[in-house]
């Protein structure tokens, strides 16, 4: 059986830093990939990624199975993702609580769903088709909102909270998205954290965000992962580690405006430090 992965800060990785963590071995305590980019049966990423799964954990995080799909998961996706599994024996998988295709459509894009029983049933039959074609439980990720729909039945924690219940899923705790969502829409992300049921909780993700002024003045924060954490999630993430007082694998995302290794390897170290202060009592 596959180990779990280790309570220590992890880093998304990118083809820029192959050879930065192949020739370093830096001291961090895990990667995480998309599947998506790794389903061809061959070439450079495969050579790379081998040499790097032979010397860490690896968690994969999938951005392309739209488990909010009415039409459902797509079966070639989902044997695609499985031989990337077979392949690399992954601590985790993890996928997104949104949607991308439609009518044979598909948008490059993770379109939110809403948090009406209609949907959450649609999502777990989704997750549970996935979970028993794997052979193993996933993790499901909170989506970063930008407006909310004019009708839900459930908070959003409490539609995540029963999507874990129903399945069997854990939870990717996205903590930027939280405070991301949050503040777009106008709630509070410490009574999410709160409200969120911590017990499904396998990963953190912390990413940077963007901000940009409307014509009305108001401001609307972009889930862009292209810079570094900002110090209102760090904050966020830092009250998430007290209420639980346990530490969790938690990676940092930094997807696009990618800096060298060195800039994100300093990331993950902030992190690291204070999981080893929660793994100490301190």
């Amino acid at each position: 059986m596959t180990e779990p992965l280790p309570l220590r800060c992890g880093v998304g990785l990118k083809a820029q830093h192959y050879n930065d963590i192949i020739h370093e071995q830096p001291n961090v305590g895990w990667f995480e990939i998309h599947p998506e980019n790794y389903m061809g049966p061959g070439g450079p990423p495969h050579h790379y990624l081998q040499k790097i799964r032979a010397q860490y954990p690896l968690s994969l995080h999938g951005v392309g199975l739209s488990l909010g799909s009415s039409e459902g998961v797509s079966s070639e996706h989902l044997h695609a993702l499985k031989r990337v599994i077979d392949r690399y024996q992954p601590a985790q998988v993890s996928e997104h609580i949104a949607w991308s295709h439609w009518n044979s459509i598909y948008l490059n894009d993770l379109l939110p769903l809403p948090y009406t029983h209609e949907s959450l049933q649609i999502l777990c039959d989704n997750i549970d088709r996935t979970q028993a074609f794997l052979g193993r439980s996933i993790l499901i990720e909170n989506p970063s909102t930008y407006i909310d729909f004019s009708y839900s039945d459930l908070t959003e924690s409490a539609f995540i909270n029963e999507a874990c219940q129903r399945t069997g899923a854990g939870l990717l705790l996205d903590v930027n998205n939280i405070f991301v969502s949050a503040t777009n829409n106008g709630f509070d992300p410490y009574h999410y954290i709160d409200t969120i049921n911590t017990q499904y909780i396998g990963e953190i993700h912390l990413a940077g965000h963007t901000e940009k002024t409307l014509p009305d003045a108001s401001i609307i924060r972009i889930d862009d992962h292209g810079s570094a954490v900002k110090n209102s999630v760090w904050m966020l993430f830092k009250y998430l580690l007290t209420k639980t007082n346990k530490p969790f694998p938690t990676l940092i995302e930094w997807d696009n405006d990618i800096p060298e290794w060195a800039v994100l390897e300093g990331e993950a170290h902030k992190a690291e430090t204070l999981l080893v202060r929660q793994r100490e009592g301190a």
